[in-house]
């Protein structure tokens, strides 16, 4: 089984109960992010940033999923940003050949792919990171017209995803009630808003969490997820 080379694979969890709702899934991973975040779990997807010695043999991928038909519900394309692959669409038309319902993990920059995979049929569940505030993008990336693609990514999942999340990484002093209260606002009216703790065994930036900052602590979590229900359908902590 062939297909396009134009995305670039650089992980696998080949059996996942939690990270597709409602599914048995596989979790594959993409090199390569327009994102830096300082607390992202997947350093080594963002530094190599597709290279060839990251990078898994497609094939063998669809393979090991032709192999697990009626074994899996779903798949997973997670990373890095998958967005970014010039092979996104192939890939997901691949799986959906194999019978396969499809989540994509994104951090909302590219709101023109959200959209052609949305009108194509070929995503069924969207988790969109928002990392915090849009004024507090500068953080992340550098680039002065993300506010507005964010803004546009949750417009067209909020009217056309079948499915979806917002989820934020609470990371004190990012994450707060002001922070919260503003994303909400933002994201009115959403099935589902998950609040997240850090998983901070790998980061990218170790040194970030120098001087106090780290992980909201559950009374926090809690407190932010009563803000959060002023807006959303359902606020969760994860």
């Amino acid at each position: 089984m062939s297909v396009a080379k134009d995305i670039c694979l650089g992980g696998i969890q080949k059996c996942s109960l939690i990270d597709f709702p409602g599914k048995v899934s596989c979790v594959v991973f993409v090199t390569g992010c327009n994102f830096r975040c300082p607390y992202c779990h997947n350093p080594e997807l963002v530094k190599n940033n597709g290279s060839p010695h990251r990078r898994l043999d497609n094939n063998i991928i669809l393979n090991f999923l032709k192999q697990r038909q009626g074994l899996l519900d779903g798949v997973v394309i997670s990373g890095g940003e998958p967005t970014l692959q010039p092979g996104l669409f192939a890939f997901c038309q691949k799986l959906k050949e194999l019978g396969y319902a499809v989540k994509l993990d994104t951090n909302g920059t590219r709101p023109d792919v959200i959209r052609g995979l949305l009108r194509a049929g070929l995503v069924d569940y969207i988790a969109m990171d928002i990392k915090a505030a849009l004024v507090d993008y500068s953080l992340f990336t550098p680039k002065d017209s993300v506010a507005s693609k964010i803004q546009k990514s949750i417009q067209l999942i909020m009217e056309f995803a079948s499915a979806y999340e917002f989820r934020t990484t609470c990371i004190k002093p990012i994450i707060n009630e002001a922070s919260v209260r503003s994303i909400a606002e933002m994201i009115e009216g959403a099935m589902l808003y998950a609040l997240q703790r850090l998983r901070k065994t790998r980061v990218l930036r170790p040194d970030f969490f120098e001087n106090g900052r780290g992980t909201c602590e559950d009374s926090e979590l809690h407190h932010l997820r009563s803000i959060a229900l002023h807006f959303v359908k359902d606020c969760i902590i994860r």
